[in-house]
């Protein structure tokens, strides 16, 4: 039976202090020597992970155990870990068969140098638009995205944060994102009300990105040219998108990709049934580090929950709340904070969003435009933070640290630069 553990101390600085010895002991030595992997990842959040279990007061270390692996098997985590199995069984079993090989021929044919960047950044917004999730876009894109790297000469860590960049686009503002329900649950407004919202805001942001890309690709060389184009083979990858965009659950569009990537690949001879087997073996493993990671950081940012943290945070900053410009910026700096404990944009805004609908009925606030905060800024953190789901399953899928790809991720920068403008400025007019 689940002991009932309640929290002895009131929200405290002290909480939050396993997040900054993470940050200190990955980041910050990471960038004093100049090298990503002389820290692994999985050991900083080891050591944060130990160094937060030995901070929380009040109850046992029994308890303390407990309360960081009721964190670490979350059904959301649990729900991502399924997900990150079948993505590398898939990406595996599709590279194995020859379908990304195929795909990416399929697309360098069809898309001129110049555009190819913006063509990619273009359908990652469309997929994510209509899928509603950034995992789930993330993971039929970015073995596509890495294999064009490779054929092209383009930067991986470039190539894949166009990806992760992209995928945001649709999670800010899709009708079937898990934020934006939040977000507009918790605020009371319609969802089209909130689109028409949010939209005015990150457009701007994606249209510059997207004119950014088309002008770097002008200044692209490939450095190859595009093979064969095996038709049958592109076939996992169309079924994995149509299914996607069709709103079928990503654990279901997975089982069916790699379904086919078997049928496909035996029928032409380019892979056998135990080879099949072999490859699924291989992907599944090959997302061990990501597996691990996700629930030591998952025990991690629970107990700095537990001890008060996020309720530390929010108590400082709506203390001094000031007028309307004030109160919207406190909630984007509530939301932002909360994402960065958390490691999950959607939690973040149902976390905040009643304290974000108390302050938006104090100060007379839009709830269309607090909805639209809520979920803008909590997309920027969460595509930006190294140990964020998205970020992690992107690297692993490309082999590749994740902070390597931050300096790439233009889209989620300047949305939410034109965030805190819409805050500063007051726009839209109509809604502030």
């Amino acid at each position: 039976m689940e002991p009932e553990l309640k929290k002895t101390e009131k929200g405290n600085l002290w909480a939050l202090s396993p997040l900054f010895v993470f940050l200190s002991l990955y980041l910050v030595t990471s960038l004093i020597v100049n090298d990503f992997y002389k820290v692994p990842i999985t050991v900083a959040f080891m050591v944060s992970s130990i160094y937060a279990v030995a901070i929380t007061r009040g109850i046992t270390l029994n308890e303390r155990i407990w309360q960081f692996s009721k964190g670490a098997s979350s059904p959301n985590l649990l729900l991502m870990i399924w997900i990150f199995i079948l993505a590398g069984a898939f990406a595996q079993t599709a590279r194995d068969m020859g379908a990304i090989e195929s795909t990416v021929n399929l697309t360098l044919r069809f898309l001129p140098e110049s555009l190819l960047l913006g063509g990619i950044f273009i359908a990652d917004c469309f997929v994510s638009l209509s899928v509603g999730t950034s995992v789930g876009t993330i993971v039929a894109l970015t073995p596509v995205a890495v294999g064009i790297a490779d054929k092209t000469g383009i930067a991986v860590p470039f190539m894949v944060a166009i990806v992760v960049g992209g995928a945001f686009f649709g999670d800010n503002l899709s009708f079937i994102s898990d934020t934006t329900i939040a977000a507009t649950r918790t605020q009371g407004c319609a969802m089209r009300d909130k689109f028409r919202v949010n939209s005015m805001i990150v457009i701007p942001a994606a249209l510059l990105v997207l004119v950014y890309y088309i002008f770097k690709g002008f200044t692209l060389d490939v450095s190859s040219r595009p093979g064969e184009v095996e038709w049958l083979k592109v076939l996992p990858y169309i079924l994995v998108l149509v299914t996607a965009i069709a709103g079928v659950n990503v654990v279901l569009v997975l089982v069916l990709g790699i379904l086919s990537t078997s049928i496909i690949g035996i029928a032409t001879g380019s892979i056998s049934f135990f080879d099949w087997f072999g490859s699924m073996g291989d992907g599944i493993i090959g997302m061990g580090e990501l597996i691990i990671i996700t629930l030591i950081a998952g025990g991690m940012l629970e107990l700095i929950r537990f001890n008060g943290g996020i309720d530390y945070i929010i108590d400082k900053l709506t203390r001094h709340v000031n007028g309307k410009r004030g109160a919207e910026l406190s909630i984007a700096l509530l939301v932002s904070i909360a994402n960065c404990c958390t490691a999950n944009n959607t939690i973040a805004v149902i976390t905040i969003g009643p304290i974000a609908k108390d302050i938006s009925d104090c100060f007379g606030l839009d709830s269309r435009k607090v909805a639209s905060i809520l979920d803008t800024f909590s997309c920027v953190v969460q595509g930006l933070i190294p140990y964020g789901a998205q970020m992690l399953m992107a690297a692993g899928l490309a082999a590749i640290s994740p902070v390597s790809i931050i300096r790439y991720l233009y889209y989620p920068m300047v949305m939410g630069f034109c965030a805190l403008l819409a805050i500063f400025l007051r726009y839209p007019r109509r809604y502030s």
